[in-house]
């Protein structure tokens, strides 16, 4: 589980201005992260974002080492 993410996660340059994506889509882990912290679930990305792998990808995203991933703050209300 520790190196799941370097086969799930790329960075392309010119994609996402270099973020870490999936696989070299468009969508990033920022993203995932986000919509999960937005309260989406795993189902619900899943659906608006058929091409990704269930589980796996979506495993990768906590796999990734934490220093890897930007910083966020989420404030709750």
């Amino acid at each position: 589980m520790n190196e799941i993410w370097r086969s799930r996660i790329t960075i392309e340059p010119g994609k996402r201005a270099g973020g870490r994506a999936f696989r070299g889509m468009r969508i990033t882990v920022y993203d995932v992260l986000s919509y999960l912290a937005a309260g989406m679930s795993v189902d619900q990305i899943l659906e608006d974002f058929p091409y990704l792998v269930p589980l796996r990808d979506i495993q990768a995203c906590f796999a990734l080492p934490q220093s890897e991933t930007r910083s966020m703050v989420i404030a709750v209300a």
